[in-house]
């Protein structure tokens, strides 16, 4: 019987193995989840003998980013907590001491971008895909990618990306050099490099 866990965390020493598990919601990051994601991650980076952390999600989805219809319910001071809250958890992925993968199976989008962005390496599936779709919702990403996809692929194409919401192939992605490689079994593939 498949678990109902809004995230999965299987252990395979010396690495962890978390997964997305809400593919009815397109793995979207919920105040919920981010909440238990940023406890997640809390636990398993205090484990001396973990040096690898990789990040996947069920189905077809990596992540979606933050769950758009909760975002409008939020007042102004629930949403600043929550998109702070998302920034600091992204900010102590990227300085981890444990080596973070984004294992990228399916759609990777806004927020979740932003997520694999903060990570130290990212593999794509083939069929995997990208955007930034907050143009064309008339929001902004709130979780530090508008600082991240620079550095990464340079100024000008990250502007492009972001005005213009078009999606990336994993191959595209893997030309620009938004991911490290792209391969048929992420997971399998980030399981090799982690150790």
């Amino acid at each position: 019987m498949e678990s109902s866990d809004p995230i999965l965390v299987e252990i395979q020493k010396p690495v962890a193995i978390i997964t997305f598990n809400r593919p009815h919601t397109r793995n979207s990051l919920s105040v919920d989840v981010l909440q238990l994601l940023d406890q997640i991650v809390s636990e398993l980076t205090a484990i001396s003998d973990i040096n690898g952390l990789i990040f996947t999600g069920r189905e077809n989805v990596f992540l979606s980013g933050a769950d758009i219809r909760e975002l409008r319910s939020l007042d102004y001071d629930a949403a600043l907590i929550f998109s702070e809250r998302g920034q600091r958890l992204f900010q102590t992925i990227a300085h981890v001491r444990q080596k973070t993968i984004a294992a990228i199976n399916g759609f990777c989008m806004g927020g979740g971008l932003d997520f694999a962005l903060a990570c130290d390496i990212r593999v794509a599936a083939p069929s995997a895909e990208f955007a930034h779709p907050g143009a064309r919702l008339g929001i902004i990403t709130g979780w530090g990618g508008t600082q991240r996809l620079p550095r990464l692929i340079n100024r000008s194409r990250a502007i492009e990306f972001f005005i213009t919401a078009r999606r990336l192939s994993a191959m595209e992605a893997f030309n620009i050099g938004l991911v490290d490689a792209v391969h048929p079994s992420p997971v399998h593939y980030s399981l090799q490099v982690s150790q």
